[in-house]
């Protein structure tokens, strides 16, 4: 197991690398396609047509997951990504590329994250010792905040030295090493089910009447969701357009803030790779997310200046490492080995369904109804002034406000259901 070990390392570095790739592809195509429609909107649609095929085909793509090896759902998912990468890059030198093929890109990546995704998890249980899940739970929160935080500025540089057509070629470098480590060095031990479920429909019932048997696991899984929606609701949609709104417009002001986000992940992803497990694992889960609400939103929303603003992202963004460090522990421990691929889709399904209504309802109700609110001067909108401030963006922050309060409250209230509870005996 220990030879696994050091074998997901130098997966998780190569996969760490191509993720840093798509990542800038993705900053760069939204820099491309805000500079062709000057939409706000027609960005939102390019999330919401990655995250759609996801969570809808995670329903049915559990028992093929348990089905097959992880490594070639793995291989084949990431060559038809990169496809899609390769097909942008042409259209683009052929002075071909529109906006709604990145539309058409992102609905294709969407749908092969649907399978990447729950074979890397399964995968990584298979790799990794159980007393490590943690670890490596807070290992990947490091890479990941750390692609946030270095994600703009190489994306920014490489884009100004040679533009879009530069970057999808670092992309598709590094998807070739990324491949290649995973084709050639990492062998993934399998336990693969006998071929004989034919209905995609049933391994998605496999995957319910698993979570109606554990009725915590399934809480945590809605109760997530719920955390999901209110999260996206604001720091989705309108993070950067509060910042710049109430900081006239400053670049370097959202990048400050950006940054900071980024830093808060990855100290919580270095103390969640270095420390014990946590003792009470579901009530850690809910405990870090509202200490997430209460400080990052709220000091999000009363606040008026960079200080206050990138004190709020680290408290915003430092409690989340530990929150999937203990789900992914509990996770691990409770489904069998051979269930794991349905269970691990379904979670995706269940626990990610509500980001796409954030992303398009956070948008509509910042421009519609809480901006325009702030502005009629009425007694209620005078008494949240006095809490948020005056001014274009203070509708923004009336937002994080609601979305602080409710998040607490959500994540407060989970911590004393009765079977959440039960898995602090883990």
């Amino acid at each position: 197991m220990e030879k696994n070990f050091k074998k997901y390392i130098v997966l998780w570095l190569s996969q760490s690398i191509s993720g840093l790739g798509s990542s800038m592809t993705g900053f760069a195509l939204v820099l491309w396609a805000y500079g062709q429609s000057q939409s706000a909107m027609s960005v939102s649609l390019m999330s919401f047509c990655n995250y759609v095929p996801y969570i809808f085909l995670s329903l049915f793509v559990g028992g093929f997951i348990d089905r097959h090896r992880k490594k070639n759902i793995m291989l084949t998912a990431d060559s038809i990504a990169a496809v899609g990468s390769l097909s942008v890059l042409t259209l683009l030198l052929t002075g071909n590329l529109e906006i709604w093929h990145i539309y058409i890109v992102n609905v294709i990546v969407g749908a092969t994250n649907a399978f990447q995704q729950p074979a890397s998890a399964v995968a990584t249980g298979r790799l990794v010792p159980k007393d490590k899940i943690s670890n490596v739970s807070g290992m990947n929160s490091f890479s990941q905040n750390l692609i946030t935080v270095f994600n703009p500025m190489l994306a920014a540089f490489f884009f100004a030295v040679g533009g879009l057509p530069l970057i999808l070629m670092i992309d598709l470098a590094s998807f070739v090493l990324a491949f290649c480590v995973l084709l050639f060095y990492i062998s993934i031990p399998e336990q693969i089910e006998e071929k004989k479920h034919n209905s995609p429909f049933e391994g998605a019932a496999q995957g319910f009447a698993f979570l109606k048997e554990e009725r915590g696991i399934l809480y945590i899984m809605l109760t997530m969701a719920l955390i999901n929606f209110f999260s996206r609701l604001t720091y989705e949609n309108i993070l950067s357009p509060m910042i710049l709104a109430r900081s006239s417009g400053s670049s370097m002001t959202l990048g400050t803030v950006n940054a900071f986000m980024g830093i808060g992940g990855i100290v919580g992803g270095i103390i969640v790779s270095v420390k014990k497990e946590s003792r009470c694992k579901a009530t850690a889960i809910y405990v870090s997310a509202a200490l997430s609400f209460l400080f990052g939103d709220l000091m999000m929303a009363v606040g008026k200046n960079v200080f206050w603003w990138s004190l709020a992202a680290v408290a915003a963004s430092l409690p989340i490492p530990f929150i999937m460090a203990n789900q992914n522990t509990i996770l691990y421990r409770k489904i069998p080995t051979e269930m794991q691929g349905r269970v691990f889709a379904v979670r995706n399904a269940i626990q990610f369904s509500t980001i796409p209504v954030g992303i398009i309802l956070g948008g509509y109700l910042a421009d519609y109804v809480f901006e325009p609110f702030m502005r009629t001067g009425s007694g209620l909108a005078g008494t949240l002034e006095k809490i948020v401030g005056s001014g274009v963006g203070s509708g923004m922050a009336a937002m994080f406000l609601c979305t602080g309060i409710c998040g607490f409250t959500i994540s407060m209230a989970s911590c004393f259901n009765r079977e959440i509870k039960k898995l602090n005996s883990l």
